[in-house]
C-alpha cells in the first residue's frame, strides 16, 4: 500500500485531496498535516511514497519543506500545490528536487496522473537501491580483523574525497576490492569505473588503451579511438599492477594528473578529463624506484593515501568468515544447497599457509563443496585441500 502524505493549511483544500486520493485507490493510505512543522515531523517519523505540500503556508513555507524532507528522506518524490500567484516559485522548487508543482484549484485527471507518476519513479529508485546493493555485494570486504577494520575505516574517510590512493599488497587479496568499495562510496558513483590492468597490456600498446588513438597513428590504427581515460570521465580510473607500466606511459600518467590534460596517441590536441586516479600493485615502487623501473615523481603523485591490504596468513581469524562467504556464494551459483564446514574443518583451514591468499582460499572451498561430504569435515579438508 502507498503511503501518502499532504501537507495544506486550507482545510478544504486538504480535504478534498485526501478525499479524491482515498476513493481513487484502495491501494492509497492518506495521511494530513495541517502546517510544515507537523508534516515534517510525520515525515521523520514515517515513511512516505510521496509527499503533497503546499508552497504558502504559516510557520514554514513549502520551498523550506521541500529542502528539509531533501536532506532527511532525499527518495521521497515531493509534489508542490500552488496557487495562481505561486506559479514561478512552483518552477523554482522543481529545480530544488521537487517532483512535479499542481495548481489549485486541483485538476482530477492532472492530479492522479502526477500521483501516479510519482509513486512509479520512488518504486524505480527502490528498486534501483536493491539492484545496486546486490551489485555491490560482489565486491564486499569480508571480515572483521583489526586490519580489515582499518582498511574500512580509511575507506569511509577517504571515498568521499577525490584524493588519489594507492593499494599496495600481494597478489589474491582482494586489492580490487578496496577499489570499488572507494569508488562506490564516492560522490563519483554514478559515474563509471573503468578498470586498467598494466600488467596484461604489452608495453606496445598501453599508452594506445589509456590515451587512445587517432587514426593513422600506427599500423592497425584504422579509426579514432578513446582511451580508457575518456571513458572514466566524470568517474573513476583505476590502474591495477601500475608498477608493471612502461615508463613513457608513466610520463604520460603524470602529466594527466598534474595538468588534468591528456593527448590521444598521434595526435597534439590537448583533451580535457576529470578523473580520479586509484592505483594498486604487488611490488615494492620504492625499490622499482631505486632500480630505474618507476618514476619517484609519479608515486608521490599516486601515494596521497597509502592502502596496505594484508596476506591472508595475517588475518587469520577471518577464515570462518570467508569460508562461509564463499561456501554461501558458491552454493547460489551452482544452484546447490549450502554446505557447513565442521568446527575442526575450519581449524585446519586456519593452519594451511595460504600463499594464493583469499583467491586460493577461494578455490579451495569450491573444491571442497564439490568433493567433501554433506558436513565438510577434518578429513575432507586433509584429502581435498592439500597443497
Amino acid at each position: 500500500m502507498s503511503k501518502i502524505l499532504v501537507i495544506e493549511d486550507e482545510a478544504a483544500i486538504r480535504r478534498v485531496l485526501v478525499k479524491i486520493l482515498s476513493e481513487e485507490n484502495d491501494a492509497y493510505k492518506v495521511d494530513e498535516a495541517e502546517d510544515g512543522l507537523i508534516g515534517i515531523e510525520k515525515i521523520k517519523n514515517d515513511d512516505f511514497d510521496l509527499v503533497l505540500c503546499d508552497i504558502k503556508m504559516p510557520k514554514m513555507d513549502g520551498v523550506e519543506v521541500l529542502e528539509a524532507v531533501k536532506k532527511i528522506k532525499p527518495e521521497t518524490p515531493i509534489v508542490m500545490i500552488s496557487g495562481h500567484g505561486d506559479l514561478d516559485t512552483a518552477v523554482n522548487t522543481m529545480r530544488l528536487g521537487a517532483f512535479d508543482y499542481i495548481s489549485k484549484p486541483p485538476d482530477l485527471n492532472r492530479l492522479l496522473n502526477t500521483v501516479r507518476n510519482a509513486l512509479d519513479r520512488k518504486e524505480l529508485v527502490v528498486e534501483n537501491k536493491i539492484l545496486k546493493k546486490k551489485v555491490s555485494k560482489k565486491y564486499e570486504m569480508i571480515g572483521e580483523s583489526d586490519a580489515v577494520s582499518q582498511i574500512k575505516d580509511i575507506i569511509d574517510k577517504v571515498a568521499p574525497t577525490d584524493a588519489r590512493v594507492l593499494i599496495t599488497g600481494p597478489n589474491g587479496t582482494g586489492k580490487e576490492l578496496v577499489a570499488h568499495w572507494l569508488h562506490e562510496k564516492s560522490s563519483r558513483a554514478k559515474g563509471n569505473l573503468i578498470e586498467v590492468n598494466c600488467a596484461a597490456i604489452p608495453s606496445e600498446l598501453i599508452e594506445s588503451e589509456l590515451f587512445g588513438h587517432v587514426k593513422g597513428a600506427f599500423t592497425s590504427a584504422n579509426k579514432d579511438r578513446a582511451g580508457k581515460f575518456e571513458a572514466a570521465n566524470g568517474g573513476t580510473i583505476f590502474l591495477d599492477e601500475i608498477g608493471d607500466m612502461s615508463l613513457s606511459a608513466q610520463a604520460k600518467v603524470l602529466r594527466a594528473l598534474q595538468e588534468n590534460k591528456i593527448q590521444r596517441v598521434g595526435s597534439d590536441k590537448d583533451i580535457k578529463v576529470n578523473v580520479r586516479v586509484i592505483a594498486a600493485t604487488n611490488k615494492n615502487l620504492k625499490k622499482e624506484i631505486a632500480d630505474g623501473n618507476f618514476r619517484e615523481d609519479l608515486y608521490h603523485r599516486l601515494a596521497v593515501i597509502l592502502v596496505k591490504v594484508p596476506a591472508l596468513n595475517d588475518r587469520r581469524d577471518d577464515i570462518p568468515l570467508l569460508v562461509n562467504h564463499f561456501s554461501k556464494k558458491i552454493a547460489d551459483e551452482q544452484g546447490i544447497a549450502k554446505k557447513g564446514f565442521t568446527d575442526k574443518a575450519i581449524g585446519l583451514l586456519q593452519e594451511y599457509d595460504w600463499t594464493g591468499n583469499i583467491r586460493e582460499l577461494r578455490n579451495v572451498v569450491e573444491r571442497l563443496i564439490i568433493l567433501g561430504g554433506n558436513e565438510v569435515s577434518e578429513q575432507d579438508v586433509k584429502l581435498f585441500a592439500s597443497k
